[in-house]
This record gives structure tokens, C-alpha cells and sequence, in this order.
């Protein structure tokens, strides 16, 4: 894709990394105080490991199944963003970020999201499955859960009416963070069962929606690259790494807050941001 309005700047690509949800976040945090603070804008692309339920910021916590999630080994993070759970799965969620001062942005929230949303929906197109946003709106299945939710035009990432990609925005006095998943597989029943009895079932999950594999011949592999190359020619950035104070600073940022159970269950920000 041709270079984006904002590829004038200093912008780093961090490859797929394979985290834990705490890190997953973290870094996010992270890169926004890098880029605040005068240093290179991040894009990244990364992969939860093991596989994570993150929560929207609002997310009631009794809604989760907590001794599913336990049983299965999947981690359950909070994330500082709206919108409902999401189930990455670690082989069917492919997920990156953006993240960039806040005044190099639009002040309008929905503006900046289909601005960061341009390499999202060119790396879907490069990969044989041509997204877009939703041309109408459809009925909110359950509400907890982000793919279930109601659909709507202008900022829903579907295909062929089922939804491909969530996406969420958060917006400091200094920084802005977009991150999003894209489905590359489906796991209607690992995503339904996370959940305290969801008016649902595997199928009605499984019709809403879609993955890339079930329209595209994509590995994985491949659709990583792809959505990496978007990232990278929308920012024109060249391949970076994290520095080992900002590696640091994950970890802390991660133990103090995004694996206590203050933040991910009682939504209480230990560090106070």
C-alpha cells in the first residue's frame, strides 16, 4: 500500500513477538510513553501465548468463567480500551497495534480510527479476503462478548456480512494506542465456553463470525507478513526492537498491573494511569 499521511515521521516495525497477555498490553503502554516522549512511533504485530480472554475496560468480571479459563489455561487481562472480550486464540488471533503521539493525530476519535485502520483493511485485501466496514447494522447477539455485539456501518471490520476484525482505541493527553485482531481461524466453541452461560451457541458464534483461512488460501505465516507489510509501508518504517529499559519497563508495568488481580478483576488501575 502506498505510504499514509503520517510515514514522515520516525516510525519502528516490531515483528510478531508470541507473549503473555500481561506483556501484551504492557508493551503497549510502554510504546506510548516512548513515543510521548520524543522517541520513534511503534507498529507492532504480536501473539498471545498462551491464549488470553482480554476484557474491554467495562467488562463485568462475572461474566467470565473464571474456572474455565483456569482449567484450559487461558489468561484473562483487562485491557484499558472499550468495547467487549475478545478470545485470542494462539493460533487463530493474529494482533497488532499502532501507537503515536496524540497531537500528530486527528482530535475527532472516529477519524483517527479509519486513519489506523488503513493498513488493517489493505493487509485483508493483500491476503485474498477483501474487508471492509459493515454496510449495515446487525442485531447484538451478546453483549460481554466484542464479536458478538451489535454490527455497526462505519467502523465493524466485516466480509461477507460476518465480522473479521476487532478493534479498539484509547486516547492519553500525549498518546493515542489502536489495537485490533484479526481472525485468521474461527474457535466458536473456546470463545463461547470462556463465558458464564451465554445465550448462545457454538454455532450462532460460528455464523457471526469469519476467519481468513475460510476464504483465502493464507497460512498464518503468511498473513503475519502481510499485516506487517501493511503496517510497515502505511508508516514507512523501518524494522526496530525494544530497547532493553523498555523491556524493563514491560515487565514492571505488567507484574504492577496487567496480571494483578486488582486491575484485571475489581478495574482498579494500581498504577494510577
Amino acid at each position: 500500500m502506498d505510504p499514509g499521511p503520517l510515514a514522515d515521521r520516525e516510525w519502528r516495525l516490531i515483528r510478531e513477538e508470541s507473549l503473555p497477555g500481561p506483556l501484551c498490553m504492557a508493551y503497549d503502554a510502554v510504546a506510548a510513553e516512548t513515543a510521548a516522549g520524543g522517541g520513534p512511533r511503534t507498529v507492532r504485530v504480536y501473539q498471545w501465548d498462551p491464549a488470553t480472554l482480554s476484557l474491554g475496560y467495562r467488562n463485568d468480571p462475572a461474566d467470565v468463567d473464571w474456572a474455565y479459563c483456569e482449567r484450559e489455561g487461558i489468561d484473562v487481562v483487562r485491557r484499558p480500551t472499550g468495547g467487549g472480550a475478545i478470545y485470542h486464540d494462539t493460533y487463530g488471533d493474529i494482533s497488532y497495534s499502532v501507537i503515536a503521539p496524540a497531537e500528530e493525530l486527528p482530535g475527532d476519535l472516529m477519524e483517527t480510527y479509519e486513519l489506523l485502520c488503513e493498513p488493517l483493511l489493505s493487509a485483508c485485501a493483500a491476503m485474498g479476503v477483501p474487508a471492509s466496514y459493515a454496510e449495515e447494522s446487525y442485531p447484538e447477539l451478546y453483549h460481554p462478548a466484542c464479536y458478538l455485539r451489535e454490527l455497526h456501518p462505519a467502523h465493524d471490520v466485516v466480509y461477507e456480512g460476518r465480522k473479521l476484525s476487532g478493534n479498539a482505541q484509547y486516547r492519553r493527553r500525549d498518546s493515542v494506542v489502536q489495537h485490533g485482531s484479526l481472525t485468521y481461524s474461527v474457535t466458536p466453541e473456546r470463545t463461547r465456553e470462556c463465558f458464564v452461560d451465554p445465550p448462545v451457541t457454538a454455532a450462532e458464534v460460528a455464523e457471526r463470525v469469519t476467519g481468513v483461512d475460510e476464504h483465502a488460501d493464507c497460512t498464518r505465516e503468511g498473513a503475519v507478513e502481510r499485516l506487517e507489510e501493511a503496517l510497515a509501508s502505511w508508516s514507512d518504517a523501518s524494522e526496530g526492537e525494544w530497547t532493553d529499559a523498555e523491556r524493563e519497563r514491560a515487565r514492571e508495568v505488567a507484574d504492577a498491573k496487567f496480571d494483578s488481580q486488582a486491575w484485571n478483576r475489581d478495574r482498579e488501575d494500581p498504577l494510577g494511569d
